[in-house]
């Protein structure tokens, strides 16, 4: 019998490591009486005290090992929201996409400074993404997702190097609610070694670790969850009397699962609520209903005549002055025409004032 129970407890014990490494989906595993339990696995508060929830190597049963977005259908699909104590990932395939993706990191900042407050988040980045993406505005923290200006530290490096070993020593502190860094595309020091790093200091001192990557192409990293952000259409702000036709609603963003451990990719919009603090989700019914308003009421892309009498000319290719060599240039009939040579304005120098 004594050989029997050390047998069971060996191969819990093998069980529980194999699923850290292999990562598998959400398993209960039937703990021997008596096995004694790693640290970072718990048993379910909610079920006999026997049975262990393993999730990647998290204990799922604890209440505070995920930070929740409030949107039902998303924390379900992340399995509880965003891991608190990991790297996670928020990618903008597009340059244009800086600003939806610093927007989306804000809001989550804002969440978690909501169970943390006191404690700041810092910002770190090097000095090409911030001159390319530029820094959150001061007042529109408070306004929009209550940051205190003083709660948001920035740490500008020149190179990447720099930026990674400042991002790992702050990663270890308890002293900061979050950190995040902004990296600009794929560079190569950037790699699943590093991101190992980060993510092994997130886990040690408890506190999450956003790595927003700019204009970049997935790659294998150690963070559990990959997010896509980008922009979308805001709707239109609702009233009393329903929507109010022609003005701009709450900031949108289109939130796509690239990669998780326990969930299926997936597609959301989500919009952000600056007056509650919260995200909001918005529901297929109401993006068809938008897109039909747009289709029925068209907006005129060319306004009609001063007289009102007749429409302009459809638009098309139209140029300032006639093309160099063509009959209209050489002609000197052309009483129209400018009488030295003329170039096109987007070849004229800028306004260095």
């Amino acid at each position: 019998m004594a050989m029997t129970a050390v047998a069971r407890e060996t191969v819990f014990a093998l069980r529980r490591q194999i699923a850290k490494i292999e990562g598998t989906l959400p398993e209960r595993l039937r703990a021997p009486v008596g096995a004694p339990l790693d640290a970072d696995v718990s048993t379910d508060v909610t079920s006999n005290t026997d049975l262990t929830i393993v999730r990647r190597g998290i204990a799922a049963a604890l209440p505070d090992a995920f930070l929740p977005t409030g949107v039902e259908r998303l924390d379900a699909a992340l399995s509880g929201g965003l891991p608190k104590a990991a790297l996670s990932e928020i990618h903008g395939t597009q340059t244009r996409d800086a600003g939806a993706v610093a927007g989306f990191a804000l809001s989550l900042a804002s969440l978690i400074l909501k169970r943390t407050p006191g404690l700041p988040v810092l910002w770190i980045g090097t000095t090409e993404i911030f001159r390319e993406a530029g820094f959150p505005y001061a007042r529109g923290l408070h306004a929009s997702f209550g940051i205190e200006p003083e709660q948001l530290l920035f740490s500008e490096a020149p190179r990447l190097v720099d930026a990674l070993w400042v991002a790992e020593e702050a990663a270890r502190m308890t002293a900061l609610a979050a950190v995040i860094l902004e990296i600009r595309g794929n560079p190569r020091r950037l790699d699943l070694t590093a991101t190992r790093r980060l993510h092994a200091r997130a886990q040690g001192a408890g506190r999450p670790v956003f790595l927003l990557r700019q204009a970049a192409e997935p790659e294998p990293t150690a963070a559990p969850v990959r997010l896509i952000v980008a922009s979308a259409p805001a709707a239109p702000r609702d009233t009393i009397a329903g929507p109010l036709a022609g003005s701009i609603g709450h900031p949108a963003f289109t939130l796509t699962i690239g990669k998780s451990r326990t969930a299926l990719p997936g597609q959301f919009t989500l919009e952000w609520n600056p007056d509650e603090r919260a995200f909001d989700e918005r529901a297929g019914d109401e993006r068809r209903g938008e897109e039909r308003g747009r289709a029925k009421n068209p907006v005129s892309v060319v306004s009609l005549s001063g007289s009102g009498k007749d429409p302009a000319a459809a638009s098309g290719a139209v140029l300032a002055f006639p093309a160099v060599g063509s009959p209209a240039a050489i002609s000197p009939t052309a009483g129209d025409q400018p009488s030295r040579p003329q170039r096109a304005a987007h070849l004229g120098p800028r306004r260095a004032g």
